[in-house]
């Protein structure tokens, strides 16, 4: 069994957030793979079906981002999920807009979401790291900056990226990817 973690902030004011760019492509594979919607499980959006021939549970936890470890590891435990079968979906500032990074384990970039799910369950899990940008102005507060939303632009890009990364899933969940 597979888990797919998708990082986001609950709530409507929240959806079209760069830190909730991990929920958007939640939202494109539980689309594209019709996964079920299970209602709430372990403070989460609860999804499961089959993706490439394997069970997968894809959960979007409706936690702050610094407790979505609590709800990972509830479901790991109850699921008897290994680490190694852990996907997490997440913003990352560290990467231009509209790029990816697949790897596994590493920092948490300041990342409070990751830095949780580390606490709780270990950091040797499957990583995909969705481009945010830095912004240019120095003066902008991170948080600030995470917490808007993306223009309609920085939509389509986003749009286009989580077409191609739920269409590559099934490759992600079978290992068959250059990490890095």
């Amino acid at each position: 069994m597979h888990l797919i973690v998708g990082l986001g902030n609950y709530g409507k004011k929240y959806q079209f957030t760069r830190h909730n760019f991990g929920f958007l492509l939640a939202d494109q594979i539980i689309a594209d793979y019709n996964l079920q919607n299970n209602g709430l499980k372990f403070n989460s959006e609860f999804f499961s079906g089959k993706i490439a021939n394997k069970n997968v549970i894809l959960i979007k936890p409706q936690t702050f981002m610094n407790l979505s470890g609590n709800a990972v590891r509830e479901c790991m435990n109850f699921y008897k999920i290994n680490l190694a079968n852990l996907i997490v979906l997440h913003d990352e500032l560290d990467l231009e807009l509209g790029r990816i990074k697949i790897k596994t384990a590493g920092g948490n970039a300041g990342h409070n979401g990751l830095k949780s799910i580390s606490e709780m369950v270990g950091n040797e899990y499957l990583r995909i790291r969705l481009g945010i940008s830095r912004p240019v102005n120095l003066q902008f507060d991170i948080a600030d900056y995470v917490l808007s939303k993306f223009s309609d632009d920085e939509l389509k890009i986003v749009e286009q990226v989580n077409k191609k990364i739920s269409q590559e899933i099934t490759l992600i969940i079978n290992k068959e990817f250059i990490n890095g």
